[in-house]
C-alpha cells in the first residue's frame, strides 16, 4: 500500500530575531505539526537537519525538542521518525540519547555513523519506512550535514570535496540498494547547499567550504523515489526534478524571509515510485512587517509609516506582536534616528527589531551596497573577505577561504 511521509526541516529551536526569542512561534509549530501528522495519517517524519539554531542550544530548546518526541510517539505510537543532523546542530549532541531513542524507535543520526572499522555503519544510516500495515515499504539513507573530515580521499582532477561526496553518498546509497526488495523505494536524506538554488543570505551560512561548492543534482541517482534536503529556508525543487525537495524551514528566520510560503511536503510513495508531493502550508503565528511598503523614504515619512500602523491596546500578548523592519533614507549618518522611531513604536501593535538605512547622494553607492547592516547582520566569511581585503589588498583566495570555512565549523562544533 501507498507510504506517506512528511518532511520537515531547518526548525532552529532557541533562534531569536535581533535578540528576540521565537519560543511562541515554534510551539504552536509544533503542535500544529502533531495534528497535521493525525490528520493526513503519516507513516513517516523525516526531519532533514537544523534541529537547533545553535550547537548548544538554550534549556528551552532542548525541551520543545524532546517533549515534541514524546509526544509525538504517543499520538503515532507507529510512526517512524527519522532525523539527520545540520550544520547548525552539534552531532555529538544529538546524537547522546540514541540508545533511549533508538528503544522509543526514533533514529536520530547526528554525525556520520561509522563501524569500528571505520566503515559506514549500515544499521544507523540505512532505516526502514512502514506503511500502515506495517510492512517495509522503503528504505531511508540517512546522511547527515557532511564535513570535509567525514569525505573520502577521491583521485583526480575533479573538486576533492565535491567528489568526496558524491563516493560518500554512492556508497551510502549502495547499502540502502542492498536491503531492497521488490516494491519497495529508496529514498535519500541530506543536508547539504545545491546547485541552481535560491539562498537566504541573513540567515544560511554557506556549507561545505563555502558557495564554490555547491553539490550537483546528478549526486542523486533516477532511481531514488524521493530526496528529502535541508538547509535553505526557501521550499523548492532542485534541478528540475519533482522529487528532489528542500522543504524549507517552519518559520521565517530573517526579515528577508517574511515573503516566503513555509510549510511541510507531504510525500506519497507508491511501491518504488514518487506518486505525489503536496506542500502543506503552516500557519503564521506572528508577522513580521516592513514599513514604508514601498520601501526606504525619508524619515519624517517613515515614522508616519510607524504612526500609522494599529494601535497596542492593553490586553495585548507582546509575544504575538508583529516583528517590524523601518527602512530609512537618509542623506547623512543621525544620531537621533533610533530614539524617534522607538517612540513612534511605542504605542503600536508591533516590535520593533531592525532599522535599515539608506543613504543618499556622496554616499549612495556605499549605502546601496551595505544598506547600513550591522556586524550582527554579516556573516563571518564577509567580516574575514573584508578584512582580508583592507589587509592585502586582494580578495582571499578559495583555499583560503576554504580553510576559513572550516575554522568557522569547528568554532560552532566547539559551542557544543
Amino acid at each position: 500500500m501507498p507510504l506517506r511521509i512528511l518532511h520537515t526541516s531547518d526548525w532552529h529551536l532557541g533562534h531569536q530575531l535581533h535578540g528576540l526569542p521565537r519560543t511562541r512561534e515554534h510551539a504552536a509549530f509544533l503542535t500544529w505539526l502533531l495534528d497535521t501528522l493525525d490528520q493526513r495519517e503519516a507513516d513517516a517524519l523525516l526531519i532533514a537537519g537544523d534541529v537547533f539554531e545553535t550547537a548548544n542550544p538554550p534549556a528551552v530548546a532542548q525541551q520543545m525538542w524532546f517533549d515534541f518526541l514524546g509526544r509525538a510517539r504517543r499520538r503515532r505510537p507507529d510512526l517512524d521518525i527519522v532525523v539527520i543532523g545540520g550544520n547548525h546542530d552539534s552531532a555529538a549532541r544529538l546524537d547522546a540519547p540514541h540508545p533511549i531513542l533508538r528503544a522509543l524507535g526514533i533514529a536520530v543520526v547526528g554525525g556520520l555513523p561509522r563501524a569500528t572499522d571505520g566503515s559506514l555503519d549500515p544499521a544507523r544510516l540505512v532505516l526502514p519506512l512502514r506503511d500502515a500495515d506495517g510492512a517495509v515499504a522503503a528504505w531511508v539513507a540517512a546522511v547527515p550535514f557532511l564535513r570535509p573530515a567525514d569525505l573520502p580521499r577521491v583521485e583526480g582532477d575533479g573538486d576533492p570535496l565535491v567528489d568526496g561526496v558524491r563516493a560518500l553518498y554512492a556508497q551510502a546509497l549502495t547499502l540502502a540498494r542492498g536491503q531492497q526488495q521488490d516494491g519497495q523505494a529508496v529514498v535519500a536524506m541530506g543536508h547539504c547547499y545545491m546547485v541552481g538554488t535560491a539562498l537566504s543570505e541573513l540567515s544560511e551560512r554557506r556549507v561545505l567550504g563555502g558557495n564554490q561548492h555547491a553539490l550537483p543534482v546528478d549526486l542523486f541517482p533516477d532511481d531514488l523515489a524521493y530526496v528529502a534536503l535541508g538547509h535553505l529556508h526557501k521550499a523548492q525543487v532542485v534541478g528540475g526534478r519533482e522529487g528532489v525537495r528542500y522543504s524549507g524551514s517552519p518559520i521565517p528566520l530573517s526579515m528577508s524571509e517574511r515573503s516566503y510560503r513555509h510549510g511541510v511536503l507531504d510525500v506519497v510513495l507508491d511501491g518504488a515510485e514518487l506518486r505525489s508531493v503536496e506542500a502543506v502550508t503552516i500557519p503564521r503565528t506572528v508577522d513580521l512587517i516592513r514599513v514604508p511598503a514601498g520601501g526606504p523614504a525619508p524619515l519624517a515619512e517613515a515614522l508616519d509609516a510607524v504612526r500609522a500602523l494599529p494601535p497596542r491596546s492593553d490586553s495585548t500578548d507582546l509575544e504575538l506582536l508583529p516583528f517590524l523592519e523601518v527602512s530609512v533614507q537618509l542623506d547623512r549618518p543621525e544620531p537621533g534616528v533610533r530614539r524617534q522611531v522607538e517612540e513612534a513604536v511605542a504605542d503600536r501593535a508591533a516590535r520593533l527589531v531592525l532599522i535599515q538605512p539608506t543613504y543618499t547622494g556622496d554616499r549612495a553607492s556605499l549605502g546601496d551596497h551595505h544598506r547600513g547592516r550591522s556586524l550582527q547582520q554579516l556573516r563571518p566569511e564577509e567580516v574575514f573577505e573584508r578584512r582580508w581585503q583592507s589587509s592585502y589588498d586582494s580578495s582571499p583566495s578559495p583555499e583560503v577561504l576554504d580553510s576559513f570555512a572550516a575554522l568557522v565549523d569547528a568554532a560552532h562544533q566547539e559551542g557544543a
